[in-house]
């Protein structure tokens, strides 16, 4: 069955407008490869967003553009279109209005990864109609490839339409596109990313006697079994692998050793390592990664790092996350000098660079174990660092020794480094550490400012935080503050 499609209509669409005030700032630039010119793109940039005003419709966004003499002023260029897609691309009436008035510019056209991106926006906003609309258009322009039709079906796929998904896979002929392996392989992959996977199976079925399985139709499977926490049949697809002449990789098996792993079933993790080493199928640096963190989060600190020493045994090498998962291991363990040694000799010596989380690991094993100066010493490092920066967990396990050791006074210092220096946004995660701290330290009128700054700044406290903040600024007789919070967390309990 054909999948129905609507024709485009350019004439009002919208009913609410979302809100876009974030979409203000120049944080959409950062990484978009603009290189020359930013500073130019820029204000072509706050040029064009000006001009759209809130309430408006795709049509209106359309009709206020290209009425505009400035806007019509800036040269169209792929680039230009590509950032303002990706600035609004949790707005879909913008980033439509956007696209159709860049394509009415005299001698511009779009290129085909524009037509995907804003498939991929509609798609993504539940707006599938017109996704179907502009995916018509596109069919009759011959602009249609395999990434537009993969970004449709996960779409619709998410959306809860997979019926529909399937239908696109059908219309691949209508698109001029083939039904082969790779395009089957990608509507398996988007119905057992969507936990559709018995549907799958079924269509797999019906379509294995035309196209020709490869190894990763058959691993596209094995994810989909053991998402669904159906490990059996993952095991059972290795077989039907080779008898499709189809050789399981290591992808195959440490898919399914990760689930035995989440299931804690190690006895099954070591049957699956012996039967990979027999197939000569040698399990890979993620493979033993993933066995050692999860024997330590289960506190099986001395199998974890025998799991280490097998790997080094059989010459797999290591990587930043392996060794981040073996610091993490040993702090665990209670082995700091071992942690240290691996960390100071044992990776510049195998020339595996340190990344964020190495220090975290090391910051957080330091801090736990009282060893403050030590922590501090690594977080300078860091700071100082040219090739890793520190994140807002790097900090985390420094304020908690603030609060552990008593050291209020240099949690002053720590958040102007953490934001002035390093422009890192607390979390709720971080602003509850710190209200929590500090009321338990006797500080509740910092904590009570922190408190405004999170609601200012659009981040809901939890409830659990308000209550206990509450209590201590009762006993300090903050009756404004107090009747404050008390409104807000009504406001909580009315929202649930």
């Amino acid at each position: 069955m054909a999948l129905v499609y609507f024709p485009f209509r350019s004439k009002a669409y919208g009913h609410c407008w979302r809100a876009f005030s974030s979409l203000c700032s120049p944080s959409p630039f950062v990484g978009t490869g603009i290189g020359n010119g930013e500073e130019c793109i820029r204000s072509q940039i706050d040029i064009i967003v000006s001009r759209i005003r809130e309430g408006s419709s795709d049509d209106e966004v359309f009709k206020s553009l290209v009425h505009d003499e400035a806007c019509n002023a800036i040269p169209m260029s792929q680039n230009l279109v590509d950032v303002l897609l990706h600035r609004f691309k949790d707005d879909w009436k913008s980033a439509l209005g956007l696209f159709r008035w860049a394509e009415s510019r005299l001698g511009y056209e779009h290129a085909p990864e524009a037509y995907d991106m804003m498939v991929d926006i509609l798609g993504k906003l539940k707006q599938v109609d017109k996704m179907r609309a502009l995916m018509e258009e596109m069919r009759q322009g011959n602009l249609v490839r395999l990434s537009t039709v993969a970004k449709a079906m996960r779409r619709l796929a998410g959306a809860g339409e997979w019926e529909d998904a399937v239908r696109v896979f059908d219309d691949l002929g209508n698109f001029e596109l083939e039904k082969n392996t790779e395009s089957m392989n990608l509507l398996l992959d988007t119905l057992c990313k969507e936990r559709k996977v018995e549907q799958a199976r079924a269509i797999f079925l019906e379509l294995k006697p035309h196209i020709s399985p490869n190894t990763h139709t058959f691993n596209i499977f094995i994810h989909g079994w053991c998402k669904a926490n159906r490990v059996d049949e993952a095991e059972w697809t290795i077989q039907e692998m080779k008898g499709h002449g189809c050789r399981p990789c290591v992808i195959s098996y440490s898919t399914i050793i990760q689930s035995y792993c989440r299931q804690s079933n190690f006895r099954k993790v070591y049957e699956l390592l012996d039967d990979m080493q027999a197939q000569g199928c040698a399990p890979n640096v993620v493979t033993y990664t993933t066995i050692m963190c999860s024997l330590t989060k289960v506190e099986q600190f001395e199998e974890a790092l025998q799991i280490a020493e097998r790997m080094r045994s059989v010459g797999c090498k290591p990587d930043t996350l392996f060794y981040n998962a073996l610091i993490h291991t040993l702090g665990r363990a209670g082995q700091l000098r071992e942690a240290v040694r691996v960390f100071e000799v044992e990776m510049p010596k195998t020339g595996v660079p340190p990344n964020t989380s190495t220090y975290n690991s090391m910051i957080a094993m330091f801090c736990h174990h009282s060893q403050e100066q030590k922590a501090l010493n690594l977080l300078r490092e860091i700071e100082n660092s040219t090739f890793c920066k520190p994140d807002i967990q790097t900090y985390y396990p420094v304020l908690k020794s603030c609060f552990k050791t008593g050291k209020i006074d240099s949690l002053s210092n720590f958040l102007d480094d953490m934001v002035n220096k390093h422009h890192l946004s607390l979390d709720v995660s971080a602003y509850t550490l710190l209200i929590h701290g500090l009321c338990r330290a006797n500080k509740c009128e910092w904590g009570y400012n922190l408190f405004e700054e999170m609601v200012g700044k659009a981040i809901t406290p939890r409830y659990k935080t308000c209550a206990l903040l509450l209590d201590e600024i009762k006993q300090k007789n903050m009756h404004d503050a107090a009747e404050r919070i008390e409104v807000f967390m009504k406001q909580m309990k009315t929202s649930e």
